[in-house]
């Protein structure tokens, strides 16, 4: 995988709305709506200068509203784009991807800010599921894809990553390094030190790009055994032709710079039709360019 709610009635500035209850834990601290994130100054991203041009800012969403944006936007680029097998939760809309771990996570996104032309969107989306979230929802999602055993000692501490995504007209660093520099701050709020997610290999060669991925990666990027996972379903590696020279994916070159770790070999995602490399960041071993492009540290 590329990683029904509690609803409120409320009234803001005039204006009824259903309010989501999001945070999962009361220790938990996302960043609220009216505190748009923004990268410490030596990261800043390009930002539009023309008049009129839309400027980005990361929030976590408050609202059912917000997180309704993100679904369309994952069912947009998952469903339309990838081609991915959605399943529809009952009573769900249509052109939402909603699956049962959202009302359990934090959601955040990258929205534009509205101009005289356009109306405010939202462009790029991660979700995070706390380990308060985890125990309400009855585990995590990688669960689902891999046999987590040797990481019980750390569920207390993991914050899992899930279904990252961004418009295809905003896909630059400069979203990406917003995302992750939001992230980051997250878990450095809240006392969290592991980042935990499924990264996903596309699929439409049969697979031999996956086998091959991993066949690199494990040689210099391979968690130590006691950390090691195990593929609910894998992917048949050894009926593969791993020994194609193959780029890593964009967001998984990502995680490597910032020192993350390989945990297994692939599973298969067949309702995605994507192969999934599990994949853990400890934040004591971010590479200390990383943690100060994203927290300034």
């Amino acid at each position: 995988m590329p990683m029904s709610w509690k609803v409120h009635a409320g009234v803001t500035a005039g204006q009824h709305h259903a309010r989501m209850e999001i945070t999962t834990h009361p220790s938990y601290i996302p960043q609220g709506a009216a505190e748009a994130h923004t990268l410490p100054a030596h990261a800043q991203p390009a930002q539009p200068t023309l008049p009129n041009q839309p400027r980005l800012q990361a929030v976590w969403a408050q609202h059912e509203d917000d997180v309704r944006a993100a679904q369309q936007l994952r069912w947009r680029v998952f469903s339309q784009e990838m081609g991915a097998r959605l399943p529809r939760l009952p009573g769900a809309p249509e052109g939402h991807d909603i699956d049962i771990y959202d009302r359990f996570c934090e959601h955040l996104i990258i929205r534009t800010t509205a101009t005289e032309d356009q109306p405010s969107e939202v462009v790029g989306t991660y979700r995070l599921l706390t380990p308060g979230g985890a125990k309400l929802v009855g585990g995590l999602y990688t669960d689902t894809e891999f046999d987590l055993v040797r990481l019980r000692h750390l569920r207390p501490r993991i914050a899992e990553l899930g279904r990252s995504c961004i418009d295809e007209r905003w896909r630059t660093g400069g979203v990406i390094m917003l995302l992750w520099s939001s992230l980051a701050a997250f878990m450095d709020r809240n006392g969290l030190d592991v980042m935990l997610g499924c990264a996903s290999v596309p699929m439409r060669d049969g697979g031999h790009l996956a086998a091959s991925l991993w066949n690199q990666l494990r040689q210099e990027h391979l968690a130590p055994i006691e950390h090691h996972v195990t593929p609910r379903l894998p992917l048949p590696v050894d009926e593969l032709d791993g020994s194609l020279q193959v780029e890593p994916p964009a967001l998984i070159k990502g995680y490597l710079k910032c020192g993350a770790k390989v945990l297994g070999a692939p599973a298969w995602d067949p309702d995605f039709g994507t192969a999934d490399l599990p994949m853990m960041l400890q934040m004591r071993e971010m590479s200390p360019a990383y943690k100060r492009r994203l927290l300034g540290a």
